[in-house]
C-alpha cells in the first residue's frame, strides 16, 4: 500500500534570509522570505517556522498567503540574529492546481551569516537559499 502513494517533489520553491536595509528604522534586518520560481500560481501557501537546538526551543510561527503568484515572492518574517544559533525550520505546504505539496527547508545553525550571501533568484538581491 505505502509503494502505492506518490509524493510530489517540490521543485522551483525556495526559502531564503535576506540581509536588508529597513528605511523606516535606518538599520540592516535579516528577513525570510518564501520565493515562488513556477509558471503557475501557488494557492493556500502555509508557512510554519520554528527554531531549536538540543537545549532551546523557539516558539512557532505560523503564516498564510490565500496565493503566491508565479515568479514571484512574499516575506514571511522578520528574523533576529540570536535565532541564527539555532537551527530553523520552515515547513511549508501549497495547492498547485488540486495537488498539495509539502516540503520542508532547514537552515543549519550558523550557516545565516554575511559570508555565505549568494544571488537569490528573483530578487535580485543578496541572501542564504535554501532549494
Amino acid at each position: 500500500m505505502k509503494k502505492d502513494i506518490q509524493i510530489p517533489i517540490v521543485k522551483d520553491v525556495y526559502v531564503a534570509i535576506v540581509n536588508e536595509y529597513n528605511d523606516i528604522y535606518k538599520t540592516q534586518d535579516w528577513n525570510a522570505y518564501i520565493i515562488n520560481d513556477k509558471n503557475v500560481d501557488l494557492d493556500m501557501v502555509l508557512i510554519v517556522t520554528s527554531g531549536y537546538s538540543e537545549d532551546k526551543t523557539t516558539s512557532v510561527f505560523r503564516k498564510k498567503l490565500d496565493v503566491l503568484p508565479k515568479k514571484s515572492y512574499a516575506k514571511i518574517e522578520l528574523m533576529q540574529e540570536d535565532l541564527f544559533a539555532l537551527n530553523n525550520s520552515f515547513k511549508v505546504s501549497f495547492f498547485e492546481g488540486n495537488t498539495m505539496f509539502d516540503k520542508t527547508y532547514l537552515f543549519r545553525k550558523n550557516t545565516i551569516n554575511l559570508k555565505a550571501l549568494q544571488p537569490i533568484p528573483l530578487m535580485k538581491v543578496q541572501g542564504v537559499l535554501v532549494k
